[in-house]
C-alpha cells in the first residue's frame, strides 16, 4: 500500500512533470503528497581557494542570501501549485549545499512509501542532482520512481515490465513495487541472459518468481531475451515498447558500485535511456 509520496521539487520546468506523476499515483491509492523542495546553496571551495580569507566569506554571505530570497519565490509558487492537486498534500523546504541535500533527502525518504525524481544520467547533460538520486537510491530503503522527460503519466499503471536476476536489488524492487502489482492487469516477466541454474534449482529461471508475482492477481507472462552483443539497456527498452509498459521494475546496480560505473552497467544504460517510468530499489 502507498499512502506517502514524496517528489523531488527544485524550481524548475521538470517539476510540473514530476507532479503530474505522483498526483497520478496518489490518486490511485489515495495517498499524501510531499514535495521536497531542494533550495541549493552556495559552497565555499566552489566561489574561491580555501585561503581567499574574508573577502570570499563576504561573497559567501551575500551569495547564500541571495539564493535564499530566490528559494522564497520558488517555495511560495510551488505552494500554489501544490495546493492545485487533486490529493492532499504539503510542501517541505531543504537547503543547503549539494552535499547537505542529498544526505537530507535520504533521511526524508525513508519515512514514505515512494520517491518520485527526474531520470538521472540525462544525455542533455546535467547532473546537477544526479547524486541526490544515487543518496536516496543507495541510503533513503525505499523504492524511486524515475520519470522521464517529456512522459505523461498514465490514468492508471495496467502493465508492469519486471526486469529480473536472482540478485538481491531485483527481489527488493518486486517488494517496492508490489502496490503497483496488485493493480496490474498484465505482469511480463523478462529475464535478460539469465545464468545457467548449477545449484538444482529448477531449470527456468523465472519459474519460482513467476509463481510469486501471479499470487497478485494479475497474469503473468515470462519473456526470456539474449543480448547477443546488444547493450542489456536497450533490451528492456524493445520489450518495454512491445508490451506497451506503463512502468519497468528493476534493480539498482546489481554489481559493486565502483565495477557498475567503471563498466558502464545495464543499470545506468537503462536510466539514461528510458522512455517509460521505472520503479527501482536497492
Amino acid at each position: 500500500m502507498i499512502k506517502d509520496l514524496l517528489v523531488h521539487l527544485d524550481g524548475t520546468s521538470s517539476d510540473e512533470e514530476r507532479l503530474q506523476h505522483a498526483e497520478a499515483v496518489a490518486s490511485v491509492f489515495q495517498a499524501h503528497v510531499t514535495g521536497l523542495f531542494t533550495n541549493l546553496l552556495p559552497d565555499m571551495p566552489m566561489i574561491a581557494p580555501m585561503d581567499a580569507g574574508a573577502a570570499a566569506a563576504g561573497v559567501l554571505v551575500s551569495l547564500t542570501d541571495e539564493a535564499r530570497a530566490t528559494g522564497d519565490g520558488l517555495q511560495k509558487r510551488l505552494a500554489e501549485r501544490m495546493a492545485r492537486l487533486c490529493v492532499s498534500n504539503e510542501i517541505r523546504r531543504v537547503e543547503g549545499t549539494l552535499g547537505q541535500i542529498a544526505r537530507q533527502i535520504a533521511s526524508e525518504a525513508r519515512w514514505s512509501d515512494l520517491f518520485v525524481v527526474s531520470r538521472p544520467y540525462d544525455a542533455d547533460g546535467s547532473t546537477r542532482w544526479n547524486v541526490l538520486f544515487e543518496s536516496v537510491l543507495f541510503e533513503g530503503g525505499r523504492g524511486v520512481l524515475v520519470v522521464p522527460p517529456g512522459h505523461r503519466p498514465s490514468d492508471a499503471i495496467r502493465r508492469v515490465l519486471v526486469c529480473w536476476r536472482n540478485t538481491r536489488e531485483a527481489a527488493r524492487a518486486v517488494a517496492e513495487a508490489a502496490p503497483f502489482l496488485q493493480k496490474a492487469t498484465k505482469v511480463t516477466i523478462l529475464a535478460v541472459d539469465p545464468e545457467p541454474q548449477t545449484d538444482g534449482a529448477q531449470s527456468e529461471p523465472t519459474a519460482d518468481i513467476a509463481k510469486h508475482i501471479s499470487r497478485y492477481g494479475a497474469p503473468v507472462e515470462v519473456s526470456i531475451a539474449q543480448s547477443e552483443g546488444r547493450p542489456i539497456g536497450e533490451v528492456i527498452q524493445d520489450h518495454a515498447r512491445r508490451t506497451s509498459a506503463d512502468l519497468i521494475v528493476m534493480g539498482g546496480y546489481g554489481h559493486s558500485r565502483a565495477r557498475e560505473w567503471m563498466l558502464g552497467g545495464a543499470t545506468r544504460d537503462t536510466l539514461a535511456q528510458s522512455e517509460y517510468p521505472i520503479l527501482m530499489a536497492h
